[in-house]
Order: structure tokens, then sequence, then C-alpha cells
């Protein structure tokens, strides 16, 4: 349960400038679509992932990290890891069972499956896109847990793009098809309460202390 009254006071402590960022940005941010990575090696490239996850609206992101743990590049992310939330496992079993007992479809990305081309993706489906290993792409697990497959069209002698690339090219198309459509697809708006007070905890650098002075006042 959201206390709006203490909703009400923290935003006092917001700068205008941010409080009107947080009112332009919640209401474009989705869990309609969601993004996997999968044992990403290069530190960079799950950062530059975040980053346009935050950029296209995209509010979850899950990090698979069998094999390779590590934290997130500050300098790449630029900040997005505060406004996104990350969920990590340590198995890719665990991240799949998740996802789907949350009702998402399993999208691997692969240049290397003739499924559905980018243009022709269904958008109407909750989904989560699945990128993985630099060298070695997505694994046998996530290939056979797949409801679909994605692949982005290529004219040159390349197969295929950097994942981080990958990620900003189908997100872009995908969230601005989103946008365009009748589908439901904003957060709730116990969501977007619940995710206001935590960017506002984010932002606060005083926070804990506000909120215990709030309360001893109520008390009073």
């Amino acid at each position: 349960m959201i206390d709006l009254q203490l909703l009400q006071h923290l935003e006092t402590y917001l700068t205008p400038e941010r409080k009107l960022r947080f009112d332009t940005v919640l209401p474009n941010r989705t869990k309609h679509f969601t993004v996997a990575t999968e044992d990403v090696y290069q530190l960079h490239n799950t950062s530059a992932v975040i980053r346009s996850c935050d950029v296209f609206g995209i509010q979850e992101v899950h990090i698979v990290e069998e094999r390779n743990s590590k934290r997130i590049d500050r300098e790449i992310a630029m900040g997005s890891q505060k406004w996104v939330d990350l969920q990590r496992y340590h198995s890719v079993s665990d991240c799949i069972q998740s996802l789907k007992q949350n009702g998402y479809q399993i999208v691997a990305t692969t240049p290397h499956e003739n499924d559905h081309v980018l243009s022709d993706f269904d958008i109407a489906k909750k989904s989560c896109f699945f990128f993985g290993r630099e060298t070695e792409g997505l694994s046998s697990e996530v290939l056979e847990a797949a409801d679909s497959f994605l692949k982005i069209p290529m004219v040159g002698f390349t197969e295929s793009l950097n994942i981080s690339v990958s990620a900003a090219i189908i997100l872009q198309d995908v969230t601005n098809k989103l946008r365009q459509s009748d589908i439901n697809w904003q957060l709730s708006e116990h969501d977007q309460l619940e995710k206001r007070l935590d960017w506002i905890s984010k932002t606060l650098k005083s926070y804990d202390k506000i909120v215990e002075r709030y309360y001893e006042a109520a008390r009073r």
C-alpha cells in the first residue's frame, strides 16, 4: 500500500525539473516488453542494453549470470541502472521459469532462424527478448524454450550485430509500434506510484532521514 501523503511530502523536496521529468517518463514506462541477457561477457554490452531499455521505456531487465558475474559499468549505463529494475539470475532456467510464470513469451533473437523478421513481429503478446553471448549467441536451453524467434533483416556481408546495437534496434521498433496501438501497455496506477516512490528514494540523498522525520511528526 502506497502512503500517498508521504509521497506528496517527498515530492516537495524534488526540484521542479526533476518532478516534471518523473511526470513525463512514468506514463511511457512499460512491462509489456522486457529484455533478458544471457551470460554476456563484455561488461559494456550489458550496460549499454540497460541504457537502451531506459531510453525506450522498458522498465525491467533480466540478467542471467551463470558464468559471468560483473557489476554494471556505470559510465556506459549513464545512471540508467537507477531507473530500470534489474532482475538477476544464476541460471537461465530460473529466468525462463520466472518470465513464463509472469505471462511472457520467450523471444530468441538470432540471425539464424526464420520465424519472424522484425517488421512482422506481433506486438500484442507480452514478450521477453533474449540476447546471448557475444561469440556463442543464445544457449540451446533458451532456443529450446523459445516461443518465437526474431531476427533483424541484414543485407551486408556481416551476419550479426553487437548485442547492444541489436537490442536498441529491436526496442525502438517494437515500442514505437506499441505506443501507436490500442494495447494496454502502460504500468498500472499502483506500479507507477510505487516506481515514483522508488525513484524519489534514489534521488534524495537524505531520503531515510526525511521519511523518519515525517513519521515522527505524524505521531505527535
